[in-house]
This record gives C-alpha cells, sequence and structure tokens, in this order.
C-alpha cells in the first residue's frame, strides 16, 4: 500500500508532465483505472457484427478492465508523440518504375520502440521518486485499448475516423499509456468533436467507416494490406498502390490540415522505404527484407502481403514492364496468394504477353484457388474484348 498524501501526488504528476516534455513526450494526461464500461458494450455490439479484425485482444474484461491487466492499479497515464505527415524530396512514380506507399504511421524507426523506450524512461523516473510503485506500460499491442485511454486522459477526442484526435497534432499521434499504483488526479475529457463533418466517411474507399466511430475491420484497406492470404477481389483495386496501411480517413480531416510535426528525428522517413519501388520488392529474399523494411512497423506480418500488395499494385499501374515477373511469379512461386494475385495483375494489364501467361498457367496450375483467379483474369479479358467488339 502507497503511504502518499494528495500533496504528494499533485506534486508527482507536475513532476512526470514535466519529466515527459524534457524526453520529448508531446502530451500527457492521466484519468483513472474505472473499467471502461461503455466501451465494453460497444465492443460487444462491434463483436456481434462481425467488425473485430482478429488482431484485437480478445477477452473483452481484459480490454476494458484495467485491474485485470494490473490487480493494484489506481490511474492511468496516458502519453502521445506527434509523428510526420509529409515526405520531404518524395519520390514519384514512373513509367516502369511505379512505387506503392506505406502510411505514415509506419514511417522511420518503429513506433512501438519509439513509445516503449519513452515509457521506459517514464516509468523509471517514476519509481525513482516512489520504489514502491506498481506500475505496467502498453504500446499498441497491449491488452486496454489505446484510444479509449486517450480520449477519457485529456489527449483528444474519438473522431469518426476511428482515431483519437488532438487539438495540437490532429491525428498524427501515437499512443501509450503505463497503469499505476499512484492514485493520480484525472484530468478532463477533451469535449470537442467532429460535429457535422462527415468528410472521413464520404472519403473512405471500402465504405469501412460504417458510422461515425464505428469500423468494419474486415473492409478497411489498413487490414486487408496486412492479411496473409488473399485480399478480396472486391477491395484490390481500392488499395491502389498502397503496400502497408492507409491514410485516407486522415488525410481528408480538416483538423489534420497542415499539420506536420518533424521534431522527432527517428520518426523521419527513408523515402525510398517509404515508397518504394515496386518490382524489386518482388526479388527480395527474406534477409534482404528485414534489412530494409525491419526497422519500421510495416514489417510486423513478414515480406509476404507486402509483395502481394506489390503485385496488387502493379495491376492497378497496368505496368507492361512487370509481365515478364509476374508470369515468372505465376508459374513458380511457391505461395499461392502470390500466385493468385500475379494472375489477377496480369488480367488487369491486358496484353498480348499477359493474356498468353495466363492461358499457360490454366493449363499447369494445380492448386484451387489460384486456377479460380486465372479463370477469373480470362474470363475479364473475355469480357472487356466483348464491350470493345460492341462499341466499335
Amino acid at each position: 500500500m502507497l503511504k502518499l498524501t494528495q500533496e504528494e501526488v499533485s506534486h508527482l504528476k507536475q513532476e512526470i508532465i514535466t519529466y515527459g516534455r524534457s524526453i520529448g513526450i508531446d502530451k500527457i494526461g492521466f484519468t483513472t483505472a474505472d473499467p471502461f464500461l461503455t466501451l465494453k458494450e460497444r465492443l460487444k455490439q462491434h463483436r456481434e457484427l462481425g467488425y473485430e479484425s482478429g488482431f484485437e485482444e480478445s477477452d473483452l474484461d481484459k480490454r476494458t478492465e484495467p485491474k485485470q491487466t494490473l490487480p493494484e492499479a489506481q490511474s492511468i497515464i496516458a502519453i502521445a508523440l506527434a509523428y510526420p505527415s509529409k515526405m520531404e524530396e518524395a519520390p514519384k512514380s514512373k513509367k516502369g518504375a511505379y512505387r506503392g506507399i506505406l502510411c505514415r504511421s509506419s514511417w522511420g524507426l518503429d513506433y512501438h520502440h519509439i513509445l516503449r523506450d519513452k515509457m521506459n524512461q517514464l516509468e523509471a523516473f517514476i519509481k525513482e521518486k516512489v520504489p514502491e510503485v506498481k506500475a505496467e506500460s502498453m504500446v499498441d499491442t497491449g491488452a486496454l485499448s489505446d484510444r479509449a485511454v486517450a480520449e477519457r486522459a485529456g489527449i483528444g477526442w474519438s473522431g469518426k475516423n476511428s482515431a483519437i484526435i488532438t487539438p495540437e497534432f490532429g491525428s498524427w499521434v501515437y499512443l501509450g499509456e503505463m497503469l499505476t499504483s499512484i492514485p493520480f488526479e484525472p484530468d478532463e475529457p477533451i469535449t470537442e468533436s467532429c460535429g457535422s463533418c462527415t468528410k472521413c466517411i464520404d472519403a473512405c474507399p471500402t465504405g469501412a467507416l460504417v458510422q461515425g466511430g464505428q469500423l468494419d475491420s474486415n473492409k478497411c484497406i489498413a487490414f486487408l494490406t496486412q492479411v496473409k492470404n488473399f485480399v478480396p477481389m472486391e477491395y484490390r483495386e481500392k488499395i491502389g498502390n498502397r503496400l502497408y496501411g492507409c491514410d485516407t480517413c486522415q488525410t481528408v480531416c480538416p483538423v489534420n490540415k497542415k499539420k506536420n510535426f518533424t521534431h522527432h528525428p527517428e520518426m523521419t522517413p527513408d523515402p525510398e522505404v517509404a515508397k518504394p519501388l515496386l518490382l524489386p520488392l518482388l526479388d527480395m529474399s527474406k534477409r534482404e527484407f528485414r534489412e530494409t523494411f525491419g526497422p519500421t512497423s510495416s514489417a510486423w506480418r513478414g515480406k509476404k502481403p507486402i509483395q502481394r500488395n506489390a503485385i496488387i499494385a502493379l495491376g492497378h499501374f497496368k505496368d507492361t514492364s512487370a509481365v515478364p515477373k509476374l508470369t515468372e511469379l505465376l508459374n513458380h512461386d511457391p505461395r499461392p496468394a502470390i500466385r493468385g494475385t500475379a494472375a489477377w495483375s496480369l488480367g488487369k494489364i491486358k496484353n498480348e504477353e499477359a493474356y498468353e501467361a495466363l492461358v499457360d498457367a490454366s493449363l499447369m496450375e494445380k492448386d484451387g484457388e489460384v486456377r479460380e483467379e486465372i479463370r477469373e483474369a480470362l474470363d475479364q479479358r473475355a469480357s472487356t474484348s466483348r464491350e470493345e467488339n460492341v462499341s466499335v
């Protein structure tokens, strides 16, 4: 049991805020460790509607009851770090040298490492002041909802794009939290909101924002770029040249307009990593992938999803220079999702070389899903040819 007076706790809170600023934490807030009861009901509904991604903690009690993680918890410290929204000297796609794009939250060093470092420093500072404190830090992969904690701690409000929006930094922020056994005075939640604005809902390419603040993860491009198998057919064109994640609901947000923060050098993107050439990605070994993308947060699902997304992007661009490589993948890659997506991409390119590759592969392919992809690609080409003949 901690033996701190209310005055000591209040003084410690101010010391933590000051220290947080000194180590580069952009915003810090405090809230109680009470259960998130309203959130729990929303999560139950979310699950019943089938909107979960599968990446979340499955135990709703753990997600909404802080004391499930730290029984001694009395309060939660929430932090936010602002990240860049613009890339200096961003390379441009050119014919025969098309590029993909990583979402902004995966630019620079993996934010998990950045936030954990800040949380570790903050935790060490608190333990120096109060050695007997119990604390548990979480960054993204913890059981609790980062956004729910941040909202209650006054970091920002929960936007219709399902992101936390801060008045100072918009939604371009990474979030983390620390459970502590110290009963800090909670901060007031921010009362601002998105009002009548629906720009993010209107702009979502797949209609994943089913209503303000509610996301159908299974339609969300950020989720779809991370699945390891086939991307559903109806979403491939909408992925465009995105290799990992999606920023559309953030880039259209009026609060984010002209907000760009570059004061954390470790978050500065390498343009050749954040916006890489597509074709070289398809020849990357595991070692090359780790060396290139390993320092970023985009690597956690491995190279297969990013390579598959690169294939989708080549089809999106209808890059005829990619036909030989796509044909090689269709014929020889051991991964069905890569072969099948290569077939889809060749179907989008529609030149004679692509058509011949599909016909040849249709005679050799044994996998049922891949055969279906080849058939769909050939059918689409035949349908296009019929339409062209009718129009003539």
